[in-house]
């Protein structure tokens, strides 16, 4: 009997210990679960933006835009979401916001049409997807995401994107959608200065919406995920103005949108004739591999040296394999923002 009651003494020791030992490694788990670094940062696009072109009521209506599309994106990273999630659904934020030259405000092309582009790249796999001359996808990132998943393409164009769009049920809206006055009254502005005869007619709405037309636009966000992984993804209407069917950086993969867990994640805005010609976002990350560049300093070399030699004007945003946020632009301003799991933010519009 003593030697019974010995063994259960013992047991029971045993268990108790085991559970003690459990939870410390569940609170070890849980320490190092809220450790791991995760991280995005976004543009919504870069020119001449100055303090003098905006009123504080604009000022204020894009630092909230800006802070909306990061809270999007950083709630799904820290719920363990992936990067690439988090990058469709912070730009979706911009799409719908007449605020930035993507989705809703798109500008005008030369025939008085929307036209817009978008990619998005996963850094891990490589993999990727684009649209190109879409006019009536609501949201084009969506559409780019699923060329990534659901072809073996990596971009479609025009009406065959749209109809692929179509086959999957995403989100369409009719022209009068994409209809802002602001834009129209920019369209009108760049065909009197090149002394154009005006022919577009559409339907004008008048629209109190504070938007600063000083700049060339394009959304992008780049994240670093729980597990990781980089994400980034471009989105814009292109430029005011531009010929039927011009095509600019935004959907080519390493021009205006690039991603690799080796190196980097890049999403670029500007004249996107120049980051084409630079092979801009893909340069960064060459630079960082092979040149043992920081992502400060790659950015910079890619803006201040390979661009501006050219002439060319914009911005790129990026974030490296270690989490760690960069940007650089050779404009008066760039509208960006970046949140890391550190709790660090920065929203910012002008030029220091």
């Amino acid at each position: 009997m003593l030697r019974f009651q010995i063994i259960i003494i013992f047991f029971i020791a045993f268990q108790l210990s085991a559970c003690k030992n459990d939870s410390k490694i569940n609170q070890k788990e849980k320490t190092l679960t809220t450790k791991i670094p995760f991280a995005l940062v976004i543009h919504g696009g870069a020119g001449t933006i100055k303090k003098e072109y905006m009123t504080d009521e604009q000022e204020i209506a894009y630092r909230k835009k800006l802070q909306e599309a990061l809270d999007v994106g950083y709630s799904i990273l820290e719920n363990s979401g992936t990067a690439l999630e988090a990058v469709q659904k912070t730009i979706n934020v911009m799409e719908d916001s007449p605020l930035f030259n993507a989705g809703k405000g798109a500008v005008f092309n030369s025939l008085g049409q929307q036209e817009m582009d978008a990619s998005i790249m996963d850094g891990k796999t490589l993999n990727a997807g684009a649209v190109a001359g879409v006019s009536l996808i609501k949201n084009p990132i969506n559409a780019a995401l699923l060329v990534k998943d659901s072809t073996r393409h990596v971009i479609l164009s025009g009406k065959g994107a749209e109809e692929f769009a179509r086959q999957y049920h995403l989100q369409f809206e009719d022209a009068s959608y994409f209809y802002t006055e602001k834009r129209y009254r920019s369209l009108i502005r760049e065909k009197e200065k090149s002394g154009e005869k005006i022919i577009i007619k559409t339907n004008p709405k008048e629209q109190t919406e504070q938007i600063d037309d000083h700049k060339l636009g394009t959304v992008g966000c780049v994240a670093i995920d729980k597990e990781h992984n980089i994400a980034a993804g471009t989105s814009t209407g292109g430029m005011t103005n531009k010929k039927f069917g011009r095509i600019g950086d935004s959907p080519i993969i390493g021009a205006g949108t690039y991603a690799n867990n080796l190196t980097c994640g890049i999403s670029a805005t500007g004249t996107g004739e120049y980051s084409i010609r630079t092979l801009a976002a893909h340069e960064v990350s060459n630079l960082i591999q092979y040149k043992n560049l920081s992502l400060k300093e790659a950015l910079k070399h890619v803006v201040h040296v390979e661009i501006d030699s050219l002439g060319g004007d914009g911005g790129l945003i990026g974030l490296d394999k270690n989490g760690e946020i960069a940007w650089d632009f050779n404009t008066s301003g760039m509208y960006r923002a970046y949140k890391k799991s550190t709790g660090e933010k920065v929203i910012e519009i002008y030029k220091k």
